[in-house]
């Protein structure tokens, strides 16, 4: 990372990507989530306070300071903040939002991978099943360890993953299809690795992820209370508000959202939904004003 009058340029040695941008703060933050998930990381923020860039990892506090102070931009930090306030102000993100985490891209699969996946899942799982009949399972847990370590040296996951750990290729597409049924009954909305939204009964709202409960809101037309949804989109951005019946905005989950599938959602757990473009006035008041959000 470097900066030159104001410009901050950042080049991200994993994918080779740079971006440039001209912050007026650095936002330095560090909170825990739910399943004692710790995320680190310094977000450049515009003068609004909206998120330009987001640079998730550890960073040496002293050190960016430092940098900072030579380059002229401020710094602010998270210490006082709560995680859901630090997760609001991090969703709040810009037009022309970015981040750069630092990994290499993800590899799509071929067919020729698929299929040796598939066929490395169906021999281990035979291996596991004739293990177990004569009970050596003791030997089966030694083979998938002793897998686990190849796949770190090796770093050729598709493959031993797929042997070493076969009941993730029968399980993943069984719990692939039962989240798929909950959203076309419209109990949930979301991708599986969420975040997702979950209806839960008699009156509670709950943002889920990771087999972890983010947030929690109570549905009702109380002040405070979840009523409704706003999708929205403002320039590039798309994303969802979760409302009470006065308008407020109680947490903020940008990303794109099927319009479908939370129509669905809305009518199954008697919520509200609209559908609207925003002016640059009315997202920041949004974004800037909820109680807590899911960056």
């Amino acid at each position: 990372m470097t900066a030159d009058a104001g410009t901050l340029t950042v080049t991200d040695r994993a994918s080779g990507e740079t971006v440039q941008v001209r912050p007026a703060t650095l936002y330095l933050y560090h909170y825990e989530r739910p399943g004692s998930e710790k995320l680190y990381g310094v977000a450049a923020l515009d003068a609004d306070g909206l998120v330009l860039l987001d640079l998730p990892g550890g960073w040496h506090a002293p050190s960016l300071k430092e940098f900072a102070a030579q380059a002229g931009i401020p710094v602010s930090g998270s210490r006082y903040q709560s995680p859901a306030h630090i997760g609001a102000n991090l969703a709040a993100r810009a037009p022309g939002w970015r981040r750069l985490s630092g990994l290499p891209r993800r590899r799509r699969f071929t067919m020729g991978h698929k299929v040796a996946v598939v066929g490395a899942g169906v021999a281990g799982l035979a291996v596991m099943t004739i293990l177990a009949v004569n009970g050596m399972w003791f030997a089966w847990r030694g083979v998938s360890t002793l897998g686990r370590i190849l796949v770190e040296l090796l770093e050729v996951k598709w493959l031993f993953l797929a042997f070493f750990s076969p009941l993730l290729l029968v399980m993943r597409p069984i719990t692939g299809r039962l989240h798929r049924r909950r959203v076309g009954q419209g109990s949930i909305v979301g991708p599986p690795s969420g975040p997702y939204l979950v209806g839960r009964q008699p009156s509670t709202l709950e943002v889920a992820g990771g087999g972890q409960t983010l947030a929690t809101l109570r549905r009702g037309r109380a002040p405070g209370q979840a009523n409704g949804l706003l999708l929205y989109r403002h320039e590039d951005l798309t994303g969802l508000f979760i409302l009470d019946s006065l308008g407020k905005a109680l947490h903020h989950l940008p990303g794109p959202w099927p319009t479908t599938d939370l129509d669905r959602f809305a009518k199954r757990n008697d919520l509200t939904l609209a559908v609207h473009g925003l002016t640059h006035d009315e997202y920041k008041t949004l974004a800037k004003s909820t109680n807590s959000g899911t960056p």
